[in-house]
């Protein structure tokens, strides 16, 4: 059995220090190697799984793609203000998808408000309000 076998096993056995283990040692961000990146992304998304969520978080001050799985994660999880928080922090990406979730929730006038209190020259965040939400 090789490592990818071993690791698909691990992750249906729920066993997720096994799997993290195995696929974060064949996994590389923006390798040119698509096999290593889709490890990558398969580890980020095993974090989540695994409910480690403070490891995710570390990852994110310094990967994309950590970043991006762990605010949909936190909306997944419906935790709006960790990720109002995030998004007051500076973190863009947690501002358009608490922005996108508050439209999809026909919450026009507070995603908003938001971007008014966090960013309120944010192009990209006024585009999805005017794309998304329906008044």
């Amino acid at each position: 059995m090789d490592w990818l076998e071993r690791a698909r096993a691990a992750e249906q056995l729920q066993a997720w220090d096994a799997a993290i283990a195995l696929v974060s040692a064949h996994a590389e961000c923006f390798s040119d190697d698509p096999d290593r990146h889709d490890n990558h992304l398969w580890h980020m998304d095993l974090l989540v799984r695994a409910e480690r969520i403070s490891e995710l978080t570390e990852l994110a001050l310094r990967d994309r793609h950590a970043l991006r799985r762990l605010n949909r994660s936190l909306r997944e999880r419906g935790m709006e203000s960790a990720l109002r928080e995030r998004a007051e922090d500076g973190d863009r990406d947690a501002l358009y998808v608490l922005v996108r979730l508050m439209c999809e929730t026909e919450r026009m006038h507070e995603a908003l408000k938001l971007i008014q209190d966090i960013d309120p020259e944010n192009k990209y965040a006024h585009q999805i309000v005017a794309s998304d939400c329906w008044p």
